[in-house]
């Protein structure tokens, strides 16, 4: 990835033409980097550091996993419902109208529709957080609870089920992989995004040289600002803060400070 090699002083950053983040595109035609674009005049690009692959069926055999065992499930993002009824395919199980949902969030709740008959299920869902849905599933004690999930999982998830006391599996259904960015060797940022420690590794992966100079880095959340200070990174940009509780926040201040004429 090129770097511009000018130095940042420190009282006024440079101007900010040009964004990349580290995430698909928002599907939204009204999205608040939209928003950014039009009010602050700048070009905001969109691409994965990282993606997804299923776990073949297979391999989830290997992990001695069979999901006609389990009473309930556990989804806690859209990837985990894709790949449960991907393998639910594969393996030719019939998914049944018995079975219980317990959904995180009413977003990954309104998803689940895309495969079954939402008002002819059983759907629990939480606020947003896997405690709060959890207040649900400890109702059901009894039951057997599958947890489908990527090979990326933070310590406190397990954790934090174990506590639950519920009778989980953890089920490994796909895999965060590193995207290829040889493609954007020559092409310079003013800002890169980051919003997981997966992306920064793939940062490095991809441009082990990697030097930052006047290359201006924004993270989300805590693991990527650490993450970004393990690769002796400068943040420039951190959200969510009391002041920027979202990204678009945090960069449109930014902007506002570093293009102020």
């Amino acid at each position: 990835m090129a770097i511009d090699t000018n130095t940042q002083t420190l009282t006024k950053p440079s101007r900010v033409k040009t964004i990349l983040v580290s995430q698909p595109e928002p599907l939204v035609e009204n999205s608040p980097y939209n928003q950014l674009i039009e009010k602050r005049k700048v070009t905001i690009d969109f691409r994965p550091f990282i993606h997804v692959e299923g776990v073949p069926s297979r391999e989830v055999r290997m992990q001695k996993i069979d999901i006609t065992k389990f009473s309930a499930i556990i989804f806690t993002s859209r990837n985990a419902v894709d790949h449960f009824f991907r393998l639910a395919e594969e393996l030719r199980y019939t998914v049944p109208s018995t079975l219980r949902y317990f959904c995180q969030s009413e977003a990954v709740a309104y998803y689940l529709q895309k495969y079954v008959v939402y008002r002819k299920r059983k759907v629990y869902v939480g606020a947003r957080t896997l405690e709060d849905v959890l207040k649900e599933a400890v109702k059901y004690k009894n039951e057997s609870f599958l947890f489908p999930c990527s090979d990326v999982l933070k310590s406190t998830i397990p954790q934090t089920l174990d506590a639950s006391g519920i009778n989980w599996t953890k089920a490994v259904f796909y895999k965060t992989v590193i995207s290829d960015l040889s493609d954007l060797r020559d092409v310079y940022y003013d800002i890169l995004v980051f919003f997981s420690p997966s992306g920064i590794e793939s940062l490095f992966h991809n441009f082990p040289d990697f030097e930052q100079n006047n290359t201006r880095i924004a993270v989300f959340g805590a693991s990527t600002q650490k993450a970004a200070e393990s690769k002796d990174l400068r943040i420039d940009i951190l959200a969510p803060t009391p002041q920027n509780p979202s990204m678009t926040k945090a960069l449109d201040d930014y902007i506002v400070i570093a293009n102020k004429r």
